[in-house]
């Protein structure tokens, strides 16, 4: 079977890991091109990855005859009209969370990508594609916890990337909180649960970076969600855990309940010292979720062989948006929002 020749725009950490594993574990495709405003970026892309095209502009990178798709890892303002084009020019797409940061743009987005089914979009939800909440998504379908009742979400990047969130958000658009981190998290309760968000309320406060009110951002962030049967949803998000990456979800239903913990652990290795027994843990989502990246691009790769559209969509990406602005909305007025259908 032909193999998929694809060009990626963003080369950042995501974007990396994107590459990295089209090169070195799927087989089926070839990294063929890469965009990037940075020249180091484009560098290491030659020393590293061994890709020979190299562009400044993604409107030139798509009229590469050799490209078949592309992964879009660029900043979440560009990711819509990123889509578009690359629809309208006939290729396969991979899209980074979220689909865009305004819901009047996902929408146009939308109606682009339904006028092109036969191409691929993949919209990138990676825990939907990490084993353990594959797993206990099977529980949860399979009536093995009963109803469900509540799910707590807790997503929290380390301490040590704050500084330079900050100064990103300070040059571009991360679409807050909501949007750019516990939109996955918001992802995974209208997985689990199958239904969607009527109502939210949610709270935040900057302590580390009080500059960030001003950026209209936050370092740390909670919401309570009730869906449209009454089942209730916990979020937290944050900026700042000081021991590494943490993720957690918890399904508590009618008959018993799941914890999908952080897996922490960096390796199988315990230090003994004068702190007591130490363990190392993960420090950030590339390490925690690297087996589900991989998955999400593998599915990708082959639904274009195949043929077939991947289980995430352009509506999981516009749902999900519109609960994480309602929730930026809840912080800024102050009020529970109603979320309309």
């Amino acid at each position: 079977m032909k193999k998929i020749n694809v060009g990626i725009v963003g080369l950042g950490r995501m974007g990396l890991t994107h590459a990295e594993n089209i090169v070195e574990r799927i087989p089926e495709a070839v990294l063929v091109a890469v965009c990037s405003f940075v020249d180091e970026e484009l560098q290491m892309a030659k020393t590293k990855l061994g890709v020979k095209k190299t562009y400044t502009s993604f409107e030139n990178m798509l009229l590469d005859a050799e490209i078949d798709a592309v992964v879009i890892a660029s900043p979440s303002g560009l990711h819509g009209e990123h889509i578009r084009l690359a629809m309208k020019k006939g290729l396969h797409v991979f899209c980074e969370k979220p689909i865009g940061v305004e819901v009047e743009d996902i929408e146009k987005t939308i109606e682009v990508v339904e006028g092109y089914p036969k191409q691929i979009f993949h919209l990138g939800f990676m825990r939907r594609y990490d084993e353990s909440y594959q797993y206990a998504k099977q529980k949860v379908d399979n009536g093995e916890i009963g109803d469900l009742t509540l799910i707590r979400c807790y997503g929290i990047d380390p301490a040590s990337e704050l500084e330079n969130f900050v100064k990103f958000a300070t040059n571009s658009k991360s679409g807050g909180l909501f949007a750019d981190m516990a939109i996955h998290d918001i992802d995974l309760v209208r997985w689990f649960s199958g239904k969607e968000v009527k109502r939210v309320w949610a709270i935040g406060k900057n302590t580390t970076y009080p500059e960030l009110d001003d950026l209209g951002d936050l370092e740390t962030g909670a919401a309570m969600m009730q869906l449209e049967d009454d089942t209730m949803a916990l979020l937290v998000a944050g900026r700042n855990a000081t021991h590494g990456y943490h993720v957690e979800t918890e399904l508590i239903g009618s008959k018993g309940m799941l914890r999908i913990a952080q897996e922490p652990e960096k390796n199988h290795v315990s230090i003994f010292n004068n702190q007591g027994v130490v363990r190392p843990t993960s420090q950030h989502f590339s390490e925690r979720f690297k087996g589900a990246f991989f998955r999400e691009m593998k599915e990708f790769i082959l639904c274009i062989q195949d043929g077939k559209q991947p289980g995430v969509t352009v509506y999981d990406g516009l749902e999900s948006t519109v609960i994480a602005n309602a929730c930026q909305e809840s912080v800024d007025t102050g009020k529970m929002v109603e979320i309309s259908k």
